[in-house]
């Protein structure tokens, strides 16, 4: 083994799976823009759920910013009401049933 692989492997997996998470946050904001909002926020909200599925996993690098358990938390949470704000966005009928489950 030479004398600095094992440094060289560390400094690569630091960064774990945040280059992927990156570039999906960049795909989505394209799309919002290119195609429709309501497919950008759903890009954005699906992104930001599996990172906080990936830092479940134990693939923290970059993305680790506190603990696990409050990672994944807030990213879940972020995420899902991003998904369901894009998908309540054009939506009268679906805003009304949940507005009527919630008893306004």
């Amino acid at each position: 083994m030479r004398p600095g692989a094992l440094s060289d492997r560390t400094e690569r997996e630091s960064w774990g799976p945040y280059p992927l998470i990156l570039a999906g946050a960049v795909i989505g904001v394209l799309v919002t823009f290119v195609v429709d909002p309501r497919w950008g926020g759903f890009t954005l909200g699906a992104v930001i759920m599996v990172a906080a599925a990936l830092r479940f996993a134990g693939y923290g690098g970059a993305m680790a910013v506190r603990s696990k358990v409050s990672d994944v938390i807030t990213l879940a949470g972020f995420g899902f009401v991003l998904v369901l704000t894009s998908l309540l966005l054009y939506n009268n009928e679906l805003k009304a049933l949940i507005l009527s489950l919630l008893g306004g």
